[in-house]
């Protein structure tokens, strides 16, 4: 029988985050501070040759969907390239892709053509084009809008990514809300969470998955959907709309239960969660010559070090609490 990924929780591997770049064209407050973050090298950064071999053996144990993320990932040069190299792995039934939309207009008939990407996640979290320029410290509203609207209409499954900031954008929840009547596209509010680029940004006011709900529910009428077991959204239909709306609790963390995630870095770091420090350097593994069965060997024993939850994770770090950048970690 084939070897799996499952963890000492019972819970089999089937998902990675993959970050294949820490790169952004955008320097959203709270994800990075204003100057940026100090970037790895070039040559510190796994290859699209290295990453698509990582792809290969965690597919071979088990795994069939891969979420390509950053940084943002279309500043990489040659990012069609390599997801055309990934379209190549029979094991691997779906692509996801994660994008602040300012750099895929041209990409998008390209992607249509691609059987293996299916789902697109749009990060916008403001309608208001001021509020959008203060959020992310770049006027490119327009441009993301214009994707938003292109992708609704393209034959990609899209999501809409929205991190709920206190003081900044609770205001538009019921707007963003409203965008799901006519448009089929599946909305997700997401808790601010404490990776902010070194504490960039104070969070006063607590947004949580409950608060955000019943903001939603003070204008709509709102009906649990039954989302799949590993879902890290709670997910509602709302009465009368076309698309539907989630919450991601990635704060309060009330979805590690069915985890079944790892992330790989742009450096080429394996991290069981988003809340731990990275258990293992893949990149120096694969650098000094490790063969494919050494990295299988290598993620079978990884997986078997996957905390019961974030809390778990944070609480077992060694450089004390979270705070580095998502644009690090990988959204």
């Amino acid at each position: 029988m084939k070897q799996q990924l499952i963890d000492n929780f019972g819970r089999q591997i089937q998902y990675v985050r993959l970050a294949v770049t820490d790169r952004c064209n955008l320097r959203c407050q709270y994800c990075m501070p204003a100057h940026g973050i100090e970037i790895a090298p070039r040559t510190d950064l796994l290859t699209f040759k290295e990453m698509y071999r990582v792809i290969r053996v965690l597919t071979e144990l088990g795994v069939t969907k891969v979420r390509l993320t950053g940084g943002e990932p279309f500043v990489r040069k040659d990012l069609i390239k390599f997801l055309e190299m990934l379209s190549f792995n029979d094991l691997l039934e779906t692509i996801n892709i994660t994008t602040n939309g300012a750099m895929i207009l041209q990409h998008i008939s390209t992607l249509e053509k691609m059987e293996k990407v299916q789902n697109i996640n749009l990060s916008i979290d403001s309608l208001q084009q001021e509020k959008f320029f203060k959020i992310t410290r770049r006027d490119v509203f327009p441009e993301v809008y214009k994707v938003f609207e292109a992708l609704e209409k393209s034959s990609l499954n899209l999501k809409l990514n929205v991190v709920v900031q206190a003081g900044f954008n609770t205001d538009e929840i019921v707007d963003f809300v409203a965008l799901t009547k006519d448009k089929n596209v599946a909305l997700r509010f997401i808790e601010e969470m404490p990776f902010n680029g070194k504490g960039q940004r104070e969070m006063k006011e607590n947004w949580s998955y409950k608060r955000i709900l019943e903001e939603i529910q003070s204008e709509f009428t709102v009906k649990p959907i039954v989302s799949e077991k590993s879902s890290t959204s709670r997910n509602f239909s709302i009465q009368g709309h076309k698309g539907s709306v989630g919450i991601i609790p990635a704060f309060t963390r009330t979805i590690c239960g069915d985890c079944n995630r790892i992330r790989i870095t742009p450096i080429g770091t394996f991290k069981n969660c988003l809340f731990d420090d990275g258990v293992f350097n893949i990149r120096d593994f694969l650098r000094n010559g490790a063969s494919n069965e050494d990295l299988k060997e290598l993620f079978l024993s990884l997986v078997k070090e996957k905390p019961k939850n974030g809390f778990m994770a944070e609480a077992n770090r060694s450089q004390g609490r979270v705070s580095e950048s998502m644009s690090t970690i990988g959204g």
